[in-house]
């Protein structure tokens, strides 16, 4: 136990035994007036004082000023006993010990213990950021670990303060610039806090003030407010003006709660006053919390899952509709093998993968994972495909080249019979560096293939321009298909397909209606659940030993 907290120890007793004896005083007339010679009778009034006194140190944390009532009532109860000769010398040694202990109290009030405190630390280097001359992240969180440590204190917040667009600056006008703004956010945030707060810089453009002793919530966030106002005035730093914005975040500490959770949920409120707009304060949400713990835990699970090896690839046939639906190659996709909730499809994961970055690691692995099962596949059925997907974040991998040579090298897969596939969104958020990713990989002998065709903003010069080889109608599209006769956007996608010469699968058969259909618009490849639903390596191999050997593409 620190010093600091020590000594808010002995205030706790001192303020205690204050209380305790001020009961006794108020009850000693009484007990004096029962049974003025009886020791045994004085007990009851006594002993109701002293019950009484418990329940008043009971509610120390949510009624102070009970306490002190208490004291002033007993005191002038004593003076009036005083002036009229009634003082016993009993009640006397009470005075005096209540005006001992409150000497006492007053030498060791609170606000002069924390402010001795913090000069001690400040005084430290240690303690100091060398930039701004307030306290650094190591004083704010021994301190603030003390204050947060003491029993019986009344609440406490903090406000996290970061510059909205620091960084700007910084890269505009120069570091020193950048520094001296620092400095005078440091002096702006000091003087517009109370005497008793602590400021201090955490790092960066990132301030922090410790506010003990707070009535509530909407008294830290007036404080963070007179702040903000502050900063927001115009400056002018080596002769460039400049408009300065900031961001708080307000959280209060529970009864019994760390440095660390309370940070973390100031931190949530910084996060949503800038996704606010900025420039405001924001009060900790425990719904927007709970929603990001609940995010940050399935991060976390993502993660032991893909350590653990509990991710598996499962496959969906393609069949040729020409030649009696049979399959002659499968598209690779995703799973995850929950070891509580079960079989997890991509909508449940990937967005969490792709915010931690794990989506190039992910696609390597399904990528090298598929190569080795269709190189098993070819071994009885030559030629068969295998169709793998590329995100986003794979596409913009300057690896992604070497790492699909270094996969087909390691398997021996043909390259003609691996399909890479991408989205139009994604084929189209930068066509030219598109383009020159496609190239280099058709290069390579691999077939590219554009998935769910016709639902971005694709136009026939966009098709022109990628190295595509085939393209993939999306399902919306098949489900809208008449049963007999009539356009369709399919039919359309179809006579694109013929006109640039690209191979068309139909995606998300789900009938024998829609088949036939297919059939009759002449489009010679399709999956969905009406041939197959994806499934694992091993009942894909069945499906292929009865069917025999596939058509070859």
């Amino acid at each position: 136990m620190g010093r600091n907290a020590l000594m808010d120890r002995i205030r706790v007793g001192i303020d205690d035994s204050i209380v305790l004896a001020s009961l006794v005083l108020l009850a000693w007339p009484a007990a004096v007036a029962a049974h003025p010679g009886g020791l045994l009778g004085r007990l009851v009034p006594l002993l109701a004082a002293v019950c009484l006194a418990v329940a008043v140190l009971a509610t120390d944390n949510t009624r102070p000023m009970l306490r002190q009532l208490t004291v002033g009532a007993a005191l002038t109860a004593a003076a009036v006993q005083h002036l009229s000769g009634d003082l016993s010398p009993a009640a006397t040694w009470l005075v005096l010990l209540i005006g001992g202990a409150l000497a006492a109290r007053q030498a060791l009030t609170g606000r002069e213990v924390d402010g001795n405190r913090q000069q001690v630390l400040l005084a430290q280097q240690a303690f100091r950021d060398s930039l701004t001359g307030i306290g650094n992240r190591r004083m704010f969180v021994e301190y603030a670990d003390e204050v947060l440590a003491v029993p019986g204190r009344n609440r406490t917040a903090v406000i996290l303060l970061n510059l909205d667009g620091f960084k700007d600056v910084n890269m505009s006008h120069g570091q020193a610039v950048g520094d001296e703004l620092l400095r005078i956010t440091a002096d702006r945030i000091s003087v517009n806090v109370r005497a008793n707060d602590t400021v201090a810089r955490l790092g960066g453009d990132e301030f922090a003030v410790l506010l003990p002793g707070v009535e509530d919530e909407h008294a830290a966030v007036a404080v963070a407010e007179r702040v903000l106002t502050e900063l927001h005035r115009p400056i002018e730093v080596a002769g460039v003006p400049l408009a300065v914005r900031a961001s708080a975040g307000v959280a209060i500490a529970g009864a019994v709660e760390d440095l660390t959770s309370v940070l973390r949920r100031a931190d949530q409120a910084v996060l949503r006053s800038k996704e606010d707009g900025g420039g405001i304060a924001r009060r900790f949400d425990p719904v927007l919390f709970a929603a990001a713990e609940q995010h940050r835990r399935l991060q976390a699970d993502v993660l032991r899952g893909l350590e653990a090896g509990e991710f598996e690839v499962h496959y969906q046939p393609i069949v040729d509709l020409r030649n009696g639906e049979q399959t002659v190659g499968v598209e690779a996709l995703i799973r995850w093998r929950h070891p509580e909730r079960g079989l997890l499809a991509p909508a449940a994961f990937l967005d969490l993968a792709e915010s931690l970055g794990l989506l190039p690691r992910i696609g390597g692995w399904v990528l090298e994972e598929s190569c080795r099962q269709a190189i098993a596949w070819q071994s009885q059925f030559p030629g068969f495909e295998i169709n793998v997907n590329l995100s986003a974040s794979q596409l913009g991998n300057p690896r992604l080249i070497e790492e699909v040579r270094a996969v087909l090298t390691a398997t021996g897969l043909p390259p003609q019979d691996l399909v890479l596939e991408l989205t139009e969104s994604v084929a189209l958020t930068d066509l030219v560096e598109s383009a020159r990713v496609l190239g280099a990989l058709k290069a390579l002998g691999v077939r590219i293939a554009l998935d769910d065709f016709g639902t971005g903003f694709s136009s026939l010069s966009h098709l022109s321009a990628l190295p595509v080889d085939v393209v993939k109608i999306d399902r919306s599209f098949v489900q809208a298909m008449p049963e007999t006769g009539g356009a369709s956007v399919a039919e359309a996608v179809l006579h694109i397909a013929r006109t640039f010469n690209l191979a068309p699968v139909a995606e998300g058969v789900e009938d024998a209606g829609q088949a036939e259909r297919l059939r009759e618009l002449a489009c010679s490849r399709a999956q969905g659940y009406h041939f197959a639903r994806p499934m694992p390596a091993a009942a894909v191999t069945e499906l292929l030993d009865r069917q025999g050997v596939p058509v070859p593409l």
